[in-house]
């Protein structure tokens, strides 16, 4: 074989591996502005996200509205992550995938910059799990759902980070403005499992 020709067949090889073993990240266009990034946290262990939890704070009429301030993931081992969270509101129950699935793709609802009035940011997230099933949030419905990030396909979904924005004292608080994930390694996938759902039967 040509020396040219099997250096770009390596090197092509070594591109479509990467691509195959790295952590893509999947995101959304319509985050709120305000806030910084914390720090990824990853399911341990060769474990996935199957499920979410919320912090959200109640409306707070006629005082500083925040809304969500957290997102929680379960991981298929029982243990939970969670990135930066605001210091404002209470953690709702788990949605958790069918059984046999996993979180692989979301959106935001995302209230725009207010002005001189109340602004929220992120308001409430949804989910859509390998098999298709949408789970929505239990978030406030101020702002607009805007498009659906990326899909992670059978991987599923094994990081977050989120961005949010510290208390302001007598400022405006926003407290969650936006999250990205990043999908999990084939490393976590089964070997002999029908990823949408129950057991693959073998034919005759």
């Amino acid at each position: 074989m040509d020396t040219s020709l099997h250096a770009t067949l390596s090197l092509v090889l070594v591109y479509c591996l990467w691509g195959a073993w790295a952590q893509t990240k999947i995101e959304v266009s319509n985050g709120g502005i305000w806030g910084k990034w914390g720090e990824e946290e990853s399911c341990p262990d060769n474990s996935f996200a199957i499920g979410f939890s919320m912090k959200v704070e109640l409306p707070q009429l006629p005082g500083d509205d925040t809304a969500l301030n957290g997102i929680r993931l379960l991981c298929s081992n029982g243990k939970t992550i969670q990135s930066n969270v605001g210091p404002w509101g209470s953690w709702g129950t788990v949605m958790k995938c069918p059984p046999g699935q996993r979180l692989t793709q979301f959106r935001l609802r995302v209230e725009s910059c207010q002005g001189l009035k109340d602004d929220t940011a992120a308001d409430n997230i949804e989910f859509v799990c390998t098999g298709g099933v949408e789970l929505m949030g239990h978030g406030r419905c101020w702002g607009k759902w805007g498009p659906q990030s990326r899909s992670c396909g059978q991987r599923g979904i094994c990081t977050i980070a989120t961005k949010v924005e510290a208390p302001q004292g007598k400022g405006d608080d926003t407290a969650l403005n936006d999250v990205y994930f990043k999908c999990c390694s084939p490393l976590t996938l089964p070997s002999r499992t029908n990823l949408t759902g129950g057991p693959r039967f073998a034919g005759r």
